[in-house]
């Protein structure tokens, strides 16, 4: 058994306790239990401190807003955020860092510090993730493109061609996206301006928005083994199959890997969070930690506040929810208060799984010299792709910063979708036991497919429950975002950050573009320019406004 093999190293849910190196984090932003730069008087409140909700309280404080971030924890960044434990930094979510690079309009987190002054260096990873498929099937992503096509050509020179065809419509969004100043796509007067300046590339996104990669893929490729890698390559980008995945967040994520490349940030993801919350901190508005909002005040059908659980009230001119669409029209707003378009959205989307935290500390030699940071196991059955513990994700982000962990030490971050139906009505005893169990199961698949003696390496482990991720992260059933219930018709029916409740916006992977932390990041840009218009801080045509909110919301309910 793993655990008795562990004997006295820890195994407990990531977060059940903080140590003061991390509680020394919120020191960063501001000591104490607030970051107070002036009185009330908010132009925004932001529910939330995830990337999302960050970018957006940070763009909406350059434009000289003064804006109020309420975080439930003590730290800043929510799925994006860390945690330390005996000499280890962890990553509590993704380690693959997407919109770090120096070139380009998509590169959202590199510019997102820099709007606040910041600046975080980084190690470029050589590659994006090493897939480790049925029937021995081994593809590196490297980060150069041609590299990365003549590996998977090799493979499949049968369908070279149609491969080459696919990649090729990634690439026509990608260089269209990539070519706009990315804001709000619903404020009218900028959305005209980009048509004006760059028609072809606003008519090429408005031509595949409605469309799926799965669908494309099938237009090229005929082989049923190189369309259940580009199910692989999607699942990555959304925890679905291509068929379920909007061609245009493939198109954005499958060319940036190789546009911009995969950048670790120096020190770990956390310091992102970190960064921008001392930005907002430094342009004069605040961030108050362990601060739980329990609702959204209504008055007379707009949102003008919140209320904490301690019974604190704050309010402002808007409010940002950065948690989820279950968690903002669920728990944060009374059931009379639904609208109509979000009975909708749930009867279109349901919430993604969740996943199962692995996370480790091990010895250094267990590793082969030539070890990439990044894998994707699924040994046996395409057939396994999204069933819950079907597909392994793995990152090793000591591989490239190495002070991440003590000296002759490696970090393993392991996760696997999983449900919380399947951790529900348990005993803390059998609660336990079962962590064990699967975590036992998960690394054995990675000891037979990857590292001999991973086992006997382990110097630290905890693992996480989709419980873990609702209680730390506040998100409904641990959700990472929505799902859609059948094949979707692209993004069309993904809801922006405008709401049918007046001076209510949402803003994260409930929202377009999606989940990723380069999904987040612009969603938060595009919410800050929607805000900042509504507040006066933007130029607005409110006749404009309407027309456009119309046909957006007229269009979403053709999905």
């Amino acid at each position: 058994n793993l655990v008795k093999k562990v004997k006295s190293k820890k195994m407990v849910s990531f977060g059940l306790k903080v140590s003061n190196s991390v509680m020394d984090a919120g020191k960063v932003v501001e000591s104490g239990d607030v970051a107070v730069k002036g009185g009330g008087g908010y132009d925004a409140i932001v529910i939330g401190s995830g990337i999302g909700g960050l970018v957006a309280a940070t763009q909406l404080a350059v434009k000289g807003a003064k804006v109020l971030v309420l975080e439930k924890y003590v730290i800043p960044g929510g799925s994006s955020g860390f945690y330390e434990r005996d000499g280890y930094t962890f990553d509590i979510g993704s380690s693959v860092m997407f919109g770090f690079s120096d070139k380009g309009n998509l590169n959202l987190i590199t510019q997102a510090l820099a709007a606040v002054g910041c600046k975080m260096d980084v190690i470029p990873d050589p590659s994006t993730v090493h897939f480790h498929l049925p029937n021995n099937l081994s593809v590196l992503v490297h980060r150069e493109y041609n590299d990365f096509i003549s590996e998977l050509t090799s493979r499949f020179p049968h369908e070279k061609e149609g491969i080459l065809k696919f990649y090729d419509v990634c690439w026509k969004i990608f260089n269209a996206l990539n070519s706009l100043e990315l804001k709000s796509l619903e404020e009218p007067i900028y959305l005209f301006g980009q048509f004006f300046k760059k028609p072809v590339e606003c008519l090429t996104l408005a031509y595949y928005l409605p469309q799926n990669a799965g669908s494309i893929a099938r237009n090229f490729i005929k082989d049923p083994e190189v369309l259940s890698f580009i199910d692989a390559e999607c699942f990555i980008v959304s925890t679905v199959n291509a068929l379920q995945t909007p061609m245009i967040n493939a198109g954005m994520v499958l060319c940036d890997r190789h546009f911009g490349g995969i950048n670790y940030p120096v020190g770990g993801v956390g310091g992102i969070a970190k960064s921008l919350a001392k930005g907002l901190v430094d342009q004069g508005s605040e961030i108050l930690y362990k601060a739980n909002v329990t609702s959204i005040i209504i008055d007379n059908g707009k949102a003008v506040g919140v209320k904490l659980s301690d019974g604190r009230e704050f309010f402002a001119k808007t409010i940002i929810s950065n948690a989820t669409r279950w968690d903002t029209f669920g728990k944060l707003l009374k059931k009379q208060d639904l609208p109509k378009e979000e009975e909708n959205f749930q009867k279109v989307y349901v919430k993604a799984p969740s996943f199962l935290s692995i996370h480790m500390g091990v010895k250094a030699e267990v590793l082969p010299p030539d070890t990439d940071c990044h894998h994707f196991v699924l040994e046996d059955d395409w057939k396994n792709l999204e069933a819950p513990y079907g597909s392994i994700f793995l990152s090793i982000p000591t591989i490239l910063d190495s002070s991440l962990a003590p000296r002759g030490r490696h970090i393993l971050h392991i996760f696997t979708t999983s449900s919380i139906e399947d951790w529900q009505g348990l005993s803390t005893k059998d609660y336990e036991a079962k962590k064990k169990l699967v975590a036992d199961k998960i690394i054995s698949r990675l000891e037979n497919k990857l590292f001999p003696g991973l086992k006997s390496s382990i110097e630290f482990i905890e693992v996480g429950t989709p419980k873990t991720h609702r209680r730390y992260l506040a998100r409904d059933s641990g959700t990472y975002g929505p799902m859609p219930r059948s094949v979707p018709k692209g993004l069309l029916g993904m809801p922006f950050n405008t709401t049918a409740i007046n001076g209510l916006y949402c803003v994260g992977d409930s929202c377009f573009p999606g989940q990723g932390v380069i999904a987040v990041a612009f969603s938060g840009v595009m919410c800050a320019h929607r805000v900042a218009a509504d507040v006066g801080l933007e130029k607005k045509s409110p006749v404009l406004d309407a027309g456009l909110l119309g046909i957006l919301g007229w269009l979403r309910s053709l999905a």
